[in-house]
């Protein structure tokens, strides 16, 4: 029998891999609808939306049809399995948009973060 802490951590799970699924969707300006068909049809609307309830847990297999239909994250980071820096969905936004970006615009992004590093070690 499964411990009442065991379910809640599994349904905490289950809830932050939707809120990840949701992120993705949203970052790619996709409906429901829409996420279905670049699966092929493969997961349904109503199968993607229980993903991002919470309400079904999402297998390896769905998580990489999601993944290569999104094209903006890996499997592992769906199933919340690669998340050593428990980043915040603004910070993934903005690795997602700093890789996007060519040589010259990833040096830029650097050399603001690094002032703007010193800007707050020199008034705190």
């Amino acid at each position: 029998m499964q411990s009442e802490a065991r379910k809640e951590a599994g349904s905490d799970l289950s809830r932050e891999i939707g809120e990840r699924l949701r992120y993705a969707r949203h970052s790619k300006e996709l409906s429901l609808g829409q996420l279905s068909a670049l699966t092929g049809g493969a997961l349904s609307k109503s199968r993607i939306s229980n993903y991002e309830l919470g309400t079904r847990r999402m297998s390896i297999e769905a998580a990489r049809l999601l993944a290569e239909a999104l094209g903006t994250c890996t499997p592992a980071f769906l199933l919340c399995v690669d998340d050593p820096m428990n980043l915040t969905a603004d910070e993934i936004d903005l690795i997602q948009k700093y890789r996007a970006t060519d040589a010259k615009g990833q040096a830029l992004v650097r050399k603001k973060a690094h002032e703007q590093v010193r800007r707050v070690q020199q008034t705190g």
